[in-house]
């Protein structure tokens, strides 16, 4: 199925960096932006992770958390956000619970050679837990600040 704004965002419950269980669930009555990116410590993963690093503290202005997830492990995450000194909740979804609930377990071509991956997806989630906005194939770069313009209303 493929998801589209104005729909209920498929709930989900995974284990955080240092393994608490985060359910979408748990932000409802906040805007939440839920981010899936390929690999922890990639370079694009790195650079828009880092972006919204940097961002981190407008997020927070506007009572908007930011959640990020790939299907790295736990560890993998533990080490990214110590390495990244990443502020904002990195969620493990090896099983591809969320990603696949997200339709962005895809078919990617990469030099010619065609493997399924996560396909870099940014979803906003209104208070009412419903998608807001998709930005499908987002930039690494300017994904943060992307964001930040709509929340703001800029866009």
């Amino acid at each position: 199925m493929v998801l589209e704004a104005g729909m209920k965002a498929p709930d989900f419950t995974l284990p955080d960096k240092d393994g608490n269980q985060v359910s979408l669930s748990d932000f409802a009555g906040k805007r939440v932006v839920v981010y899936f990116y390929p690999k922890d410590s990639t370079p694009g993963c790195t650079r828009q992770a880092c972006a919204f690093a940097a961002a981190y503290e407008e997020f927070v202005d506007l009572d908007v958390p930011v959640i990020g997830i790939s299907k790295d492990s736990v560890k993998s995450h533990q080490n990214f956000a110590a390495k990244q000194n990443l502020p904002f909740i990195l969620l493990s979804d090896p099983e591809r619970q969320a990603i696949e609930a997200y339709g962005i377990w895809q078919e990617k071509k990469l030099y010619g050679k065609v493997s399924m991956g996560v396909v870099r997806t940014t979803f906003i989630i209104d208070a009412a837990g419903n998608i807001e906005k998709i930005y499908p194939k987002v930039k690494p770069d300017t994904n943060a600040a992307e964001i930040l313009d709509y929340l703001k209303g800029k866009q």
